[in-house]
């Protein structure tokens, strides 16, 4: 794992595979590790060189105020762009997962020139806050549950890990995959700021910036191979978002994942990473 510097902000990033293999480049949602090591490691086995990295306000990447976020979603899109030409590519095939998934989005239809495919995992075509009446909203039920649970002390990375295994079993998750990817997540936040713990683990900052204009009814100008990956067991997003995005989007695949809730499991790595070799 490193640092590089692009469009005026450091952000962590952790490469697989050989250099000179065409570029998949993977949006945290928010860290990187949305992304598994597993299917990290079976793009690269399958000639991808593979860059998965954090957006700001998370993980290595430039933090500063993740609970008063000084840029929007438009700043996340350049981001991604100047991440490609910094690494010395011309292209990428530009994965993103939940929130990361909508900073994809906008940046495959910004920046065609940059982008030549697209894998959108756990996602929705439109921005934190309210839903589209066609599009399913959170599970009431499920998130009241999840967000009336005491909050641990952030500081102490053993709670923060049960935490978050505690949460994983309502949203779909696995509770251990959960508790080890909360862990790794404390252990790369480099602050010891409650808030800055709680927005790597909570993906706060994003749900504070601004994301307008609207992008949903722009989607079927999008001109590039895309694959749509759902959770069936999703209720933060529940699938009916994935087949909407499907839909609108020319010529994608939708693979619907019926034992994935809201997290990328391990145990799917190989039949991601297929789909995704296969655009």
């Amino acid at each position: 794992m490193t640092s590089v510097r692009a469009n005026g902000v450091d952000l962590g990033i952790e490469s697989f595979g050989r250099e000179d293999d065409p570029l998949v480049l993977l949006v945290g949602g928010t860290t990187m590790l949305s992304w598994p090591d597993a299917l990290c490691d079976r793009l690269a086995s399958g000639g991808r060189r593979v860059v998965r990295y954090d957006l700001r306000d998370s993980g290595a990447s430039t933090t500063l105020d993740p609970e008063n976020p000084a840029y929007d979603l438009r700043d996340l899109v350049a981001d991604a762009a100047a991440l490609v030409a910094a690494l010395g590519a011309r292209t990428a095939h530009l994965g993103g997962i939940g929130v990361g998934g909508m900073v994809a989005q906008v940046a495959a239809l910004d920046h065609p020139d940059v982008f030549s495919a697209l894998t959108l995992v756990g996602t929705r075509p439109v921005a934190p806050g309210p839903v589209d009446e066609d599009l399913p909203g959170h599970d009431a039920a499920v998130m009241g549950s999840l967000f009336s649970r005491p909050r641990p002390d952030w500081t102490d990375r053993d709670a923060v890990a049960a935490f978050a295994a505690d949460g994983a079993g309502p949203l779909g998750d696995d509770p251990e995959e959960a508790r080890a990817t909360a862990a790794r997540i404390w252990d790369r936040t480099p602050s010891s700021d409650p808030a800055v713990h709680q927005a790597n683990q909570l993906r706060t900052a994003f749900s504070r910036i601004d994301c307008a204009p609207r992008w949903r009814e722009r989607l079927v100008d999008l001109d590039v191979p895309t694959l749509v990956v759902h959770g069936r067991a999703d209720p933060f997003f529940p699938v009916g978002n994935g087949e909407a995005l499907a839909a609108e989007i020319p010529g994608a695949r939708l693979l619907v994942l019926d034992d994935m809730g809201t997290a990328l499991r391990q145990a799917s790595a190989d039949q991601v990473a297929a789909a995704m070799l296969a655009l």
